[in-house]
């Protein structure tokens, strides 16, 4: 029966929604890049209501943190979206002081597994819970949806399960979210698929450079286009290659100097301290290191000893319009 407190002419949207067997949460966002922004509008379109503060974007809803705790409804929830290090453990310090025991805290950015523990256990100490998540879906998450790997006590997860559903595309719930394991385990799971992510992408730009140096191929974006559906080598990745050539046919715009944004290195070290062989992933991480090289050193050592042992033309650096 319902109430007669709130008549149903002053109720919110809110209201209406729990009245139709909707399940509403507010949560607190901290950070509205490129990422935490359109997750907080997705949120909002999935009918859940989402309050962002950052000092650096006018999107802000919130004039600080302390205000956005403060806006939040007991046990809060707060989604941590900013850099990894410093910048991360910077807000889960102040966050410490400012919850309360049962509140919890995700960090949906790109930390390193490691720092899960630190966080966690810094929370800890004031009863606040933690959970680390590992995103995937960049700029195309709003409208796609993102996967999401999750890592933390399953009672947490189950808490925040309304709004892992409100981002993760449509569809099973196994397609695109994971509850990975422990503390830590979100995560390491996301920087895996990122290690995957470098290697699928060196290969594809080696394919398209390979292309490009063959005189008989007449149209590069054709051919990668055309394998974007039927063949095994089809993936969301040659997609987003196929419209960047469709923008700028002979990326003429881009620069080849290549970001590592942390996660590489990692799976990297990772596959060593595991003894697991990684020689895909260790080049495509090494080929963006070789990507900053104007005039590598490495490669002048091999021209110095093709010189020596063969007699090998060697460039000057002036013929090759270095000096």
């Amino acid at each position: 029966m319902r109430s007669s407190r709130f008549p149903r002419r002053h109720r919110s949207r809110q209201d209406r929604r729990c009245e139709t067997g909707m399940v509403t949460m507010k949560l607190g966002l901290v950070g509205l890049g490129k990422m935490g922004l359109n997750m907080r509008e997705r949120l909002r379109d999935r009918g859940l209501e989402a309050i962002g503060y950052d000092p650096n974007s006018a999107d802000s809803d919130a004039d600080s943190l302390e205000a956005l705790v403060e806006s939040l409804p007991a046990p809060r929830a707060v989604w941590v979206m900013v850099p990894a290090g410093a910048p991360t453990r910077q807000v889960i310090g102040q966050l410490s002081r400012l919850l309360a025991p049962g509140d919890i805290v995700v960090d949906g950015g790109n930390s390193r597994f490691t720092d899960d523990r630190l966080n966690a256990e810094i929370l800890a100490e004031h009863g606040i819970r933690y959970l680390d998540c590992g995103v995937s879906g960049g700029v195309w998450g709003r409208e796609n949806g993102y996967a999401l790997m999750a890592g933390g006590d399953a009672a947490d997860v189950d808490r925040l399960m309304p709004v892992f559903d409100a981002l993760r595309p449509d569809g099973e719930r196994e397609d695109s979210f994971v509850h990975a394991g422990p503390v830590g385990a979100g995560h390491y799971a996301k920087m895996v698929h990122n290690g995957i992510e470098y290697g699928l992408m060196q290969a594809y730009a080696e394919g398209y450079e390979l292309l490009a140096a063959e005189e008989s191929i007449v149209d590069v974006p054709a051919v990668l286009r055309a394998w974007s559906k039927g063949t095994v080598v089809r993936s969301w990745l040659l997609d987003l290659l196929v419209q960047a050539l469709s923008d700028d046919p002979q990326l003429a715009a881009i620069s080849s100097y290549t970001e590592d944004s942390g996660e590489g290195r990692w799976t990297v070290e990772e596959a060593i301290a595991h003894a697991v062989p990684a020689p895909v992933i260790s080049a495509a991480l090494f080929a963006r290191f070789a990507s900053r090289q104007d005039d590598s050193p490495a490669m002048k050592a091999v021209s110095a000893l093709r010189n020596q042992f063969g007699g090998h033309a060697v460039r000057s650096a002036a013929s090759a319009g270095i000096a």
